[in-house]
């Protein structure tokens, strides 16, 4: 049902920039006073620059044009990678550099995942300090204490929630709206900040220091707007924009205008507008909402990243991980332990090393403003690989390219008050993702070398093996063709053969999902010796037992019991050399510890664990 559909949207797609108004006028309001006193001009140059930021960034380029760049519904910066063919692009080649951009992209939603949580709540949390300021010790513990609960309550899944999330929001966003009109009314001035003159003639009769920390602090309104597009998937591109045009966008315009309205009649609620937009005895209550609401939102970005983390390891650019699967919907149907407390050590760290909002504040931002234009730098190189027209597609893109850059050099003016926090977590993780990307295509070369072609496994079965074992074996090849490592050690020490003999390969396909007719191509390389592969979408999950289970209800592999197989698969130990040309080899050691630590083959592949043997191979890169 549309309306179901929507208001699930509105739970998932805007929790974070539904929690905005906590902090994102009172923030560039006091970057407009640059120390000296509160101005009408500048609320209204700030409440309009916020106004446009939000029609501009939000409802123009991700809701009007950005949505239109999906790969078969699904959306994000692994779709628009996977839409390029960046994954397989030859080295040095434009496909390639566009790779490494990609995944740096990919790699600052991590930032944002770590700083999200904790700017939210916390400000959400400071809310007791309008009626108690006493209680100012008690705001950090009380945020690292709702964040650690989070934290906890992910491996549980979060169905129940998730059901609550929209009716949750939709009484959010109506509670911003009524604020917000509680506001207008005080001081109805403040709708002239509706045209677009105010917010630029305010900037430009500011110093350029001046009007780039306004910039910066403004931005802060239209982060959590790149959900849109991660989350079209879930929603599809109608929901998303339906709840975004008919609810979220008319909510956060009335409560932006109605904490101007405010700051134009009380210049001294410039501490905290939003909750001093309520009434005193609404105070507590809207603490407890605005705790909910920012809960929400944190909910909404770590279960992004635990989504999109699951796409980079199907892709290849991450190490496998332990993935487990809960039994809620759409909004959390997984849970990554390693990434979750990784996450939440970053999420806490942040909290207790910046202790307010207000320094956080320098810290946000930064990531989601160079993910913004990364995304629409592979949103126009999508849309010009479709067919339309160059000249348009630069005209429209770079306009929003250049926005995009001109937010982002006002961010980057808070680099040394925060920003560098959620880059270096990016620059960490996009180090890691390119050393496995890297460190995986110098295994695949060694393995090259050292793989059989197919002939002679033919040969070997005729005539080198002294017997044929009764019973079926699978042995699991990393390539669609050659010989399986594990099963030239297997006939090398054993001198046998079973019966029948299965290679099964998983291939993750650049689409989000393939369909059971098209999961299993299997292919007759000599009696008793067939080749399989597996095609997945980079949204699914590859589990081998089901694939092989619905290819013998295919009729494909007749003959076969799945519960009298023995999977034989390899387990490699990667030596790094200085000898064997690829990377430095601090970066190879680097390769290898990560190799050692990822998830066993069988286990990430949902191999029965009773019918698995190992087989050990040394690897030089």
């Amino acid at each position: 049902m549309p309306f179901a559909v929507t208001l699930g949207a509105l739970g998932v797609v805007y929790g974070d920039i539904g929690t905005s108004p906590l902090y994102a006028l009172k923030e560039a309001a006091k970057a407009a006073t640059h120390g000296g006193p509160l101005t009408e001009s500048a609320v209204l140059g700030v409440v309009s620059l916020i106004l446009w930021a939000l029609i501009l960034i939000i409802s123009v380029k991700y809701a009007m044009l950005i949505l239109r760049a999906d790969n078969r519904g699904e959306g994000g910066i692994v779709a628009l990678l996977a839409l390029l063919s960046a994954r397989n692009a030859a080295p040095g080649t434009w496909r390639a550099h566009l790779l490494v951009v990609g995944l740096i992209g990919a790699a600052l939603l991590y930032g944002d995942g770590a700083i999200t949580p904790a700017i939210s709540v916390l400000s959400a949390i400071e809310g007791l300090k309008v009626d108690a300021p006493s209680l100012a010790p008690a705001v950090v513990p009380v945020t690292v204490v709702i964040l650690i609960g989070l934290f906890m309550m992910q491996k549980q899944g979060t169905g129940f929630i998730g059901k609550i999330f929209g009716p949750v929001m939709l009484f959010w966003f109506g509670v911003l709206a009524v604020l917000g009109i509680h506001g207008i009314i005080k001081a109805p001035g403040v709708l002239v900040a509706l045209s677009p003159f105010y917010a630029f003639d305010f900037l430009i009769h500011q110093d350029f220091h001046v009007s780039f920390a306004i910039l910066g602090a403004a931005f802060l309104a239209v982060t959590g707007g790149e959900a849109m597009y991660a989350d079209m998937g879930h929603f599809g591109r109608f929901p998303i924009r339906l709840a975004w045009f008919a609810i979220c966008l008319p909510a956060l315009v009335l409560n932006y205008f109605g904490q101007a309205g405010l700051l134009i009649t009380d210049p001294t609620a410039i501490d905290n507008p939003f909750f001093q937009l309520s009434p005193d005895w609404a105070h507590y209550p809207l603490v407890l909402l605005a705790t909910i609401a920012t809960v929400i939102a944190s909910q909404a970005i770590i279960s992004g990243v635990f989504s999109l983390t699951q796409q980079a390891i199907q892709l290849g650019f991450l190490p496998r991980m332990h993935i487990e699967h809960t039994t809620s919907d759409a909004i959390g149907q997984i849970y990554v332990p390693l990434v979750n407390w990784l996450l939440a050590a970053g999420t806490l760290g942040a909290v207790l090393a910046f202790g307010t909002s207000d320094a956080l504040a320098g810290a946000y931002g930064i990531a989601v403003s160079l993910l913004m234009a990364i995304t629409t730098l592979l949103a126009a190189l999508v849309a010009i690989q479709w067919g339309y027209s160059p000249i348009i597609v630069i005209a429209v893109n770079g306009f929003f390219f250049i926005i995009d850059a001109i937010f982002f050099a006002a961010n980057s003016t808070k680099l040394f008050e925060g920003g560098w926090f959620p880059l270096l977590l990016a620059a960490a993780v996009a180090f890691l993702m390119l050393t496995w990307r890297s460190g995986v295509k110098l295994v695949e070369k060694a393995r090259g070398k050292l793989r059989q072609p197919e002939e002679d496994l033919i040969e070997t079965a005729v005539n080198k093996c002294s017997a044929r074992l009764p019973g079926t074996a699978v042995f699991l090849a990393s390539a669609p063709n050659g010989v399986p490592l594990a099963l030239t050690q297997f006939v090398k020490h054993n001198h046998v053969l079973h019966q029948r003999v299965l290679l099964v390969t998983v291939l993750i396909e650049e689409r989000p999902r393939i369909s059971d007719e098209e999961r299993a191509d299997v292919h007759e390389i000599s009696p008793g010796i067939t080749r399989i592969i597996l095609h997945y979408g980079f949204m699914q999950y590859p589990t081998i037992y089901e694939g092989l289970k619905l290819a013998c209800q295919q009729s494909k592999l007749p003959g076969i019991d799945l519960s009298d197989v023995t999977y034989y698969i390899g387990r490699e130990t990667i030596i790094p050399r200085e000898d064997v040309p690829g990377m430095w080899v601090w970066r190879e050691s680097v390769f290898a510890f990560l190799q050692r630590n990822a998830e066993r083959t069988a286990a990430f592949f949902g191999v029965p664990t009773g019918q698995v043997v190992e087989f050990g191979t040394e690897i030089e890169i």
